[in-house]
């Protein structure tokens, strides 16, 4: 059997309670009068776009190795070097030929000269049209069948990481603007290329990548640079534009308070709405460019600090106060 509690322990009960409701009286935000805005709508452009992040990258990546083990005589490219096919890129000997022509280098000049026409170097030439983008090989280095000599591509793009919940927005042929953290003030335009079908979790968040192809690649972008891109899903000149906030909805219907021209009680109307981006939304029917939108909102204020004192608190002693 449970032991009843003593008029001593519910009265502090109560007086806990008592100052748990006072606390959440005093933090609870004080409304404040009404403040009225008034927006008149725009004529503007709106775009809805998908914003993601990704990185340059070749197109296609293709590496030059030797067709044996050996030693590169001539390097002839430089990285950022455009060549064409069927270029000369670099000679190499096989591990014999210098061998051979170590050797004959030995017995002097008539001799290396001799083996030299014998026993030619081997030309790596360029299997595409393209850009050097690796050559970090130097002459007289050895070389195995595993290493590259070079490294084209045929041309830079982006490559965008799009979040599954908007893959569904991208489609082929969609423009983009993109942007590089190295040069943030340049904007390069483009276009959605490829559409990657196999997803791939990055930070746990499964997305899908997307190539992007500049329009022109200018000459400030370097393989792995760091990008922004908006895909622009939808976009609209001319566009009778109003903030977010301005419009209202209420089920599936959205409307707006019209100011009255009289100075009487301002006009509840419906609108049609269109195409939205973080700010603004279009006006598609019922509002003239010429017509005043009123919004009103209330304003909430932080309670002033309560000096009141907890009549079940025991009183501090005055300042300077002491026993006489």
């Amino acid at each position: 059997m449970k032991k009843p509690l003593s008029s001593k322990k519910i009265i502090w009960i109560a007086a806990g309670a008592v100052v748990v409701i006072l606390a959440i009286i005093l933090l609870m935000p004080k409304k404040g009068a009404k403040v009225t805005t008034t927006y008149v709508p725009h004529i503007g452009t709106i775009k809805v776009s998908v914003s993601t992040t990704g990185d340059v990258q070749p197109q296609n990546r293709l590496e030059i190795k030797p067709p044996m083990s050996g030693r590169v005589e001539k390097i002839l490219v430089v990285e950022g070097q455009h060549v064409k096919l069927g270029q000369t890129l670099a000679y190499m000997s096989s591990s014999d030929r210098a061998a051979i022509i170590d050797a004959a280098r030995a017995q002097g000049e008539k001799n290396l000269k001799q083996w030299e026409d014998i026993y030619k170097m081997i030309p790596l030439v360029a299997p595409i049209n393209g850009e050097v983008i690796v050559q970090s090989v130097q002459p007289g280095q050895t070389v195995a069948m595993s290493d590259d000599i070079v490294v084209l591509s045929d041309r830079l793009i982006v490559q965008a990481q799009v979040d599954e919940t908007d893959i569904g927005k991208v489609q082929l042929g969609q423009e983009a603007n993109i942007s590089l953290d190295a040069y943030p003030n340049q904007t390069v335009k483009g276009k959605v290329d490829h559409i990657y079908y196999e997803s791939k979790t990055v930070n746990n968040v499964t997305i899908y990548d997307v190539d992007i192809l500049p329009t022109e690649v200018p000459d400030f972008f370097r393989s792995g640079m760091s990008a922004n891109i908006d895909i622009v899903k939808e976009e609209k000149d001319n566009a009778i534009l109003l903030p977010l906030d301005a419009v209202k909805k209420f089920k599936d219907k959205s409307f707006v308070f019209v100011k009255s021209e009289k100075g009487g009680k301002n006009e509840r109307r419906e609108i049609t709405t269109g195409l939205a981006d973080d700010d603004n939304i279009e006006i598609v029917s019922g509002l003239a460019v010429t017509e005043t939108v009123v919004v009103e909102k209330q304003v909430y204020t932080a309670q002033q600090k309560n000096t009141a004192v907890n009549p079940f608190m025991p009183a501090r002693p005055a300042a300077g106060g002491g026993r006489h």
